[in-house]
């Protein structure tokens, strides 16, 4: 309320305060941030409608050599392309989560099923067109292989 019986009453000034502190907090937004060592980023790839989604939410990143953490999968789309996008994705030290649409996975099983690193840490996710079908999920098959082996172990089954 004061805001606003401060406006009416130096109507002029408050416009002219208000655009300098507006144009300066832009400035600052677009401001290139500089990475820490305990910064890192999430990587997606997957269809159009996912991708976009978690843009919004802010998961999206170009850095300054115009390389993106995200691969947009289309009919267009290679599974060169695929996998060329994973395997840079795994071998960036900035990444430290890989979000893959599993029907994406699938194109690339091999790749996804071979990798054992902890970090970055690749998630299967469902999309819009294609169901999650938990017989598929590389992490899934991952933890019951251990516990059915660790109840062979134990003697329990």
């Amino acid at each position: 309320m004061e805001l606003f019986e401060s406006f009416k009453s130096n109507a002029g000034s408050t416009r002219r305060r208000f655009i300098r502190e507006s144009s300066k907090n832009l400035l600052m937004a677009n401001r290139n941030q500089i990475p820490t060592s305990n910064s890192a980023l999430i990587a997606m790839i997957a269809d159009e409608d996912t991708v976009v989604g978690f843009l919004l939410a802010g998961v999206g990143n170009v850095d300054l050599r115009r390389k993106t953490n995200y691969l947009i999968v289309d009919s267009k789309t290679t599974v060169k392309q695929v996998e060329d996008a994973f395997k840079e994705f795994t071998t960036r030290e900035d990444i430290a989560v890989i979000l893959i649409s599993q029907y994406v996975a699938n194109m690339i099983r091999f790749l996804v099923d071979s990798y054992n690193k902890p970090v970055p840490a690749i998630l299967e996710i469902p999309s819009k067109d294609h169901p999650y079908d938990p017989a598929h999920d590389s992490i899934l098959s991952r933890v019951k292989y251990l516990f059915s082996a660790e109840s062979v172990a134990s003697g329990r089954r």
